[in-house]
């Protein structure tokens, strides 16, 4: 994934290792002294089980592109000084420790860029199409979570 040549926002889905250090560094503007960066990991275990061994990621491409813009543009309504927006995702089989979502937003002050990521990571959490397979010790299992953007005051 690249950073776009155009626009505030760059959002991207895909397979391969996630650039956190790109997209901190597009996020740097010269009017923004604040620029808040949250990375998803994957983690050896999950709510009742032990010993997880990976994750497999899954999204319904298009319209997860759509939702991930959709998030920035209610990012964007709630917090007018946004300077740049980073939604990744990735997709596909990823092992304990690595990065599976990367949220960047710079701002001109601290308060509206902490505020802003936190939303943008819930509401990508909570509202685009992508699933996820928890393989562990003992079984595997799917997971599916997501609700309208409208219900999370973003758009």
């Amino acid at each position: 994934m690249e950073a776009p040549r155009d626009g505030d926002d760059w959002v991207g889905l895909g397979s391969d290792e996630l650039p956190v250090q790109a997209a901190l560094a597009w996020a740097v503007r010269p009017s923004c002294g604040a620029v808040v960066l949250f990375t998803g990991t994957v983690r050896d275990h999950a709510e009742g089980r032990d010993g997880v061994e990976h994750l497999d990621y899954e999204a319904y491409e298009a319209p997860a592109l759509d939702r991930l813009r959709a998030v920035a543009a209610a990012a964007r309504t709630r917090w007018p000084v946004l300077g740049r927006v980073v939604l990744l995702h990735r997709v596909g089989r990823l092992a304990v420790g690595e990065v599976s979502v990367v949220v960047v937003v710079s701002t001109p002050h601290r308060p509206e860029a902490f505020e802003a990521g936190r939303f943008c990571i819930d509401a990508v959490k909570s509202t685009v199409p992508i699933w996820k397979r928890e393989s562990w010790r003992d079984g595997a299992d799917w997971g599916l979570h997501a609700a309208d953007l409208a219900e999370l005051g973003g758009g």
